[in-house]
């Protein structure tokens, strides 16, 4: 029988909104008709593949007037709708609140489902708006999904009837299209020269004090360190002026379409995130091969197993001092490199995303 689903999301940088884009179009191939509802500049993104509607409804990331018209017009939404699937914990409040709060045909009234895609942080006035949503998502959804152990342990809490960890696929594998030395060298990387590679979009979120500490630690027993950033983002400016200010030898190259490139070419891939739930990036990385040495943040551990080293959040000198030991030990990255792609084998794929939405879709 075919489904009608309506998944929706509030204003995305990247990561929720590719998944919600291929989460729809695996949902449409397999029967489904699916609509996506959100802001009007994701229509590209999230609304892309073959057989997936668009309905443009705004959700800000912060409170606003506007919630009350998103609240309606979601409402309307899911009176077609057999699931709701939400993404994110303010997406997610007001889809509750649209389905909760409104009447549907007869006693019929869509499943609700919330996959939650970060861990609230900010100062108290955040953390206790943010606490009062988790409530009205963990009391009102059907399903609560957490990309990570820690957000599931946190629904739960709140008072979910039932949450488990989210299953989100890895990105579809790319092949590098460039050779390693070429790419190297394009970057100025001269041979015998470390070059490390961040993939992330810069924000708070991803601990770029820890990285401009650790790569000026790093350089000063191996000067022929080069850390690329490829990403962007709102803290852009000031990451430039730490990495002059500390005389770290950090260099942004922006927004990049050769991702796969860069992560192949690396002798090492870092992260030093202070929270993640299952990051894309890291997948990708393991997926060519890569020696990761990363923060222990959020679901990380869950998607690395042994096939990284980890490290704790916030703690640039023991950063530095595992990116030092696997830079300083061949042996030890081609370890890693060979424990990267036999993890990247057990990853979830979008055939067990389906398997397990259809289940949470289900009364």
């Amino acid at each position: 029988m075919t489904r009608r689903v309506l998944q929706v999301l509030g204003s995305s940088a990247g990561g929720v909104a590719r998944h919600v884009a291929q989460v729809s179009a695996a949902l449409a191939a397999a029967g489904d008709r699916v609509l996506v509802a959100g802001p009007a500049a994701l229509e590209p993104t999230v609304a892309a593949g073959p057989g997936v509607g668009f309905a443009a409804v705004e959700i800000a990331d912060r409170p606003s007037g506007a919630d009350a018209r998103a609240v309606a017009r979601l409402a309307a939404l899911a009176r077609e709708a057999d699931a709701v699937h939400a993404h994110g914990l303010r997406a997610g409040a007001l889809a509750v609140l649209a389905v909760r709060g409104r009447p549907h045909r007869g006693a019929r009234r869509p499943r609700v489902v919330v996959t939650l895609h970060n861990l609230p942080v900010g100062g108290r006035a955040i953390r206790s708006v943010s606490a009062v949503l988790g409530r009205v998502v963990a009391r009102g959804a059907d399903v609560v999904l957490g990309v990570s152990g820690d957000l599931v342990d946190l629904a739960r809490a709140q008072g979910a009837r039932r949450a488990e960890r989210a299953l989100v696929p890895a990105p579809a594998r790319r092949s590098p299209g460039r050779d390693r030395d070429a790419v190297r060298a394009a970057l100025g990387v001269a041979p015998g020269d470390d070059l490390v590679v961040t993939v992330a979009r810069l924000a708070p979120q991803k601990g770029l004090d820890t990285l401009v500490a650790a790569a000026a630690a790093v350089a000063r027993t191996r000067p022929a360190l080069r850390w690329v950033v490829a990403g962007d983002g709102p803290l852009l400016a000031d990451l430039r002026a730490r990495a002059e200010a500390a005389g770290a030898p950090v260099d942004l190259l922006g927004r990049r379409e050769d991702v796969a490139d860069l992560l192949a070419a690396a002798d090492v891939v870092a992260s030093t995130a202070v929270w993640e739930g299952q990051p894309l990036a890291v997948q990708e990385a393991l997926a060519l091969g890569a020696a990761l040495v990363v923060t222990d943040a959020g679901g990380t551990r869950e998607v690395t197993g042994d096939a990284a080293v980890l490290v704790p959040v916030g703690e640039p000198d023991a950063f530095a001092a595992a990116l030092t030991a696997v830079l300083s030990d061949d042996a030890r990255r081609t370890a890693l490199r060979d424990a990267a792609r036999a993890r990247a084998a057990t990853l979830p794929e979008v055939a067990d995303v389906l398997t397990q939405l259809d289940a949470a879709y289900t009364a």
